[in-house]
């Protein structure tokens, strides 16, 4: 079920996850998927976030998750990542959860991450060795992140309204 994701991880679901309706909580899915993304930039070479990332980090334009089954503890699921698209200043990330217990897809989701320069608080280009990297562990060519995937307001400097280099 993660065939085509070259990222997978394991991640034990804990008591403390679950909500009233004795189900994982929704907002801790985008940790999941936080970890998945964790597990792809090491992959890909990347510093861990923190002062490292001052000419070049990441930051999350948008997010979503569309959630197929509930999860409940006790379970481990598997969460695989990978890039969908690639672009001059950014990269859509898709991640898939499969729940050990059930054996089906729990959820899916997507992030935009862009690339930015924290020193200077702007969108910035991604390192060629950063996108080589990327390509690498795809083993394929990717396609354009479509135009406009993330934008939400006018003045958004992540949702593409910002000045971009390159």
């Amino acid at each position: 079920m993660l065939s085509g994701y070259p990222v997978a991880v394991d991640i034990a679901v804990r008591w403390g996850d679950m909500n009233a309706r004795v189900h994982v909580n929704d907002p801790v899915y985008f940790e999941y998927f936080e970890i998945a993304r964790v597990a792809y930039l090491d992959r890909i070479g990347m510093p861990t976030p923190g002062p490292a990332w001052q000419d070049f980090g990441w930051v999350i334009g948008s997010t979503c998750c569309r959630y197929e089954s509930p999860v409940t503890y006790p379970d481990t699921l598997a969460a695989g990542t990978r890039a969908a698209a690639l672009s001059d200043d950014r990269v859509l990330m898709e991640y898939r959860l499969v729940g050990r217990k059930a054996g089906l897809v729990m959820a899916e989701g997507q992030a935009l991450l862009v690339a930015y320069d924290f020193g200077r608080g702007r969108v910035t280009k991604i390192p060629d060795d950063i996108r080589d990297a990327i390509l690498r562990v795809e083993g394929r060519d990717l396609p354009r992140v479509p135009r406009g995937l993330g934008r939400l307001a006018a003045g958004n400097p992540t949702g593409g309204h910002a000045r971009r280099s390159g």
